[in-house]
């Protein structure tokens, strides 16, 4: 009994030593004035969030788990070197799609009319309001989240489409334009059996339960839909396919 006390003891000693894991961060925080940072990094903080601060929009250009998870980026527009909108023209370039809420107590209207166009979630004054900072917060978080999950099934179904043999992606562009397998069969100068079989695999491959799924995944990841040539128009005995 005494033995099992000491060895749950141990265990417990353990398991209070082992180190946690890092939390990665929601918010990025950029600007150049110190003291900004450190305010409104606490006041992010005080909400829940993990924060992790900048001084310069180049230093934050050099992180690299941007993106990785769901985040958003608290970004000051008058900085420097690099300013914040020029930041956000640098991220759509290198396709980091994190959602931003400008800060800026030098902002004009045609400024928050361009962030805003470029996909900012709000443009907001300095000083700024702990609700209103908050509230942007939020709002881009759920944007963020929701972009990723996007993301992953675009990666998900990019990467379904990529185990089909060019044979069957031919014939999937041509299931989702709504062709039959005959018609297919004729404008390929195959047997209708073949196509069926195709289409069986292309089914399988891309998880499509029905053909209203399989045009969804396709639209999803730009196939375009191929029909065959009006006019009987051949070549070789065989009616050409041409995209729509």
């Amino acid at each position: 009994m005494i033995t099992k006390s000491v060895n749950r003891i141990a265990m417990d000693k353990n398991a209070v030593s082992r180190p946690a894991l890092p939390v990665a961060p929601d918010v990025f925080l950029v600007d150049d004035d110190a003291s900004v940072r450190r305010a409104l990094a606490r006041l992010i903080k005080s909400a829940g969030h993990q924060v992790q601060t900048f001084a310069s929009a180049r230093q934050f250009l050099g992180t690299k788990n941007c993106g990785e998870e769901a985040a958003c980026l608290v970004l000051d527009v008058r900085m420097p070197d690099l300013t914040g909108i020029d930041l956000q023209r640098e991220l759509q370039t290198l396709n980091r799609n994190v959602p931003i809420v400008f800060i800026t107590g030098h902002g004009d209207i045609p400024m928050s009319v361009q962030a805003m166009k470029a996909g900012a979630v709000d443009f907001l004054p300095k000083p700024v309001k702990d609700t209103d900072l908050l509230r942007a917060i939020k709002q881009a978080l759920t944007r963020a989240v929701h972009d990723r999950t996007e993301r992953n099934e675009l990666n998900d179904i990019q990467r379904r489409v990529e185990t089909l043999t060019p044979r069957e992606r031919e014939v999937m562009a041509l299931v989702v334009s709504g062709l039959l397998n005959k018609q297919i069969a004729f404008g390929l100068g195959t047997v209708e059996k073949t196509i069926k079989v195709h289409r069986a695999r292309v089914m399988e491959k891309m998880q499509a339960e029905s053909l209203a799924d399989l045009v969804r995944l396709a639209e999803k990841v730009g196939i375009p839909p191929k029909k065959l040539e009006s006019h009987g128009r051949r070549h070789h005995g065989v009616v050409q396919v041409t995209e729509q």
